[in-house]
């Protein structure tokens, strides 16, 4: 469950919202500039966000992790070799362009970080580069260096809005999360996320800042088992991107006073900006939870909530408000058959919104629970469908009304393990959206 429940009743609210979380941890300021150039490869008139994160001197306690695609971007390539460095002094996120497999992209992507590093006193290896936005085109060097000062000459301490702001892409707002500790210090996050969406730790970016004083090694370890859980258990559309980086990055201002409190708090953050990315998914109005329990392993549980939440026909039945349950139990079964084949199904139970549908091995259904289950899916809806307009299917809101899901809940009676996953319904928004993105 997130820690809130927040509900908004339009953009201004959920504007006020944001400002109220976004003050930045001691020791960090960010910058942005935007700019229009033309893209080589598509000559016609674009424009790009430069985002960036400094600290106040360069600390040695930072941590990252990439996507699994075998098609990395260049920033994802200079990224890891970055992790060996002895000090991180600034991130820099250019939107737009995800500068991924285009010729020249390392080269590219270094002479940013140097031209950075020139205007902040860094080295160039002190320099985390980042970039999102459509793959294969060749990132616009010469304009970006020319935008760099404008974003050194904002470079502001006070509020992470701005940054939440310049990274996004389609998506139809900013994402800010955050927690203060009562020993002092804060962690803020921001994300950038909406479509190529399935982590495997994608299109997504994720920035995590912190005053509070851990080591290096506690940090990346904190890191990487907080995104089990968070970033890799969601999936939108089932696309790994090619450019996702999740980063955590300390400025060492106030000591840690418990490692525990710490961690939990870290694990918070990211578990609702996880969910908040899926929120703000492309074309997406319903957010699915999946609750799996009894499962053999920790895997089996999240790749089985993986599965339903991956499941299109499912998926569309739930964008129409159709609890069509048969689609639901059928990718259970079909995930099940494929990858665990040997798996008791005798003692499996499906609910849908607190309504058992499925139990001893046969349909739980009658008119009751069908119009439970339709006004479940009707009250979990972000907002609903509207004719296209000139043929294109549009979201309704730019603002997250309410954080409610279609809730599921799946026991195997298998094991002792368990797993939540976060999905998005697809939608003519969806398609509409991805037919239309370069163009």
């Amino acid at each position: 469950m997130p820690s809130t429940n927040l509900t908004f009743p339009n953009r201004a609210a959920h504007r006020t919202w944001l400002a109220s979380q976004a003050a930045l941890p001691a020791g960090f300021r960010v910058g942005t500039a935007r700019f229009d150039f033309m893209p080589r490869e598509a000559p016609k008139p674009a424009k790009m966000s430069l985002t960036l994160i400094a600290l106040d001197r360069p600390t040695a306690d930072f941590a990252a992790v990439f996507t699994q695609n075998a098609f990395p971007g260049a920033p994802v390539i200079v990224g890891r070799s970055r992790l060996g460095e002895p000090t991180l002094g600034a991130i820099l996120v250019n939107n737009k362009i995800s500068n991924v497999c285009a010729p020249g992209g390392v080269a590219a992507s270094e002479r940013v970080c140097t031209e950075t590093a020139r205007l902040l006193g860094l080295t160039p290896r002190e320099v985390l580069p980042c970039s999102t936005g459509v793959i294969g085109w060749t990132l616009p060097v010469d304009a970006m260096v020319a935008a760099l000062p404008a974003a050194v000459a904002a470079l502001a301490s006070g509020s992470i809005l701005p940054a939440a702001e310049g990274i996004v892409t389609t998506d139809l707002y900013p994402k800010i999360r955050r927690a203060d500790l009562a020993g002092g210090g804060s962690i803020v996050g921001i994300a950038k996320g909406a479509g190529m969406i399935e982590p495997n730790l994608a299109t997504m970016l994720v920035y995590l800042f912190t005053d509070v004083a851990l080591p290096r090694d506690l940090l990346r370890a904190m890191l990487a088992r907080a995104v089990g859980p968070t970033f890799n258990s969601i999936s939108i559309d089932s696309d790994t991107s090619t450019s996702d980086t999740v980063a955590l990055v300390s400025s060492t201002r106030v000591p840690c006073g418990d490692l525990a409190a710490f961690e939990a708090a870290l694990m918070t953050v990211c578990r609702d900006l996880a969910e908040d990315v899926v929120r703000n998914g492309e074309g997406v109005r319903h957010v699915i939870r999946v609750v799996v329990t009894g499962a053999a392993d920790a895997a089996q549980a999240r790749a089985l909530g993986k599965a339903i939440v991956n499941a299109p026909l499912f998926k569309c039945a739930v964008a129409g408000n159709d609890p069509n349950v048969g689609r639901l139990v059928q990718a259970i079964g079909k995930h099940v058959g494929a990858q665990a084949p040997g798996t008791d199904l005798s003692r499996l139970t499906v609910r849908m919104g607190g309504n058992e549908i499925f139990a001893n091995g046969v349909f739980q259904l009658n008119p009751e629970k069908e119009a439970a289950l339709v006004a479940h899916l009707r009250g979990a809806e972000l907002y609903a469908s509207a004719p296209p307009k000139d043929g294109v299917f549009t979201a309704a809101v730019d603002y997250p009304p309410h954080e409610r899901c279609v809730e599921i809940e799946v026991a195997l009676g298998a094991g002792g393990s368990a797993a939540t996953v976060f999905g998005g319904d697809l939608t003519h928004e969806y398609v509409s959206e991805n037919a239309d993105y370069r163009s």
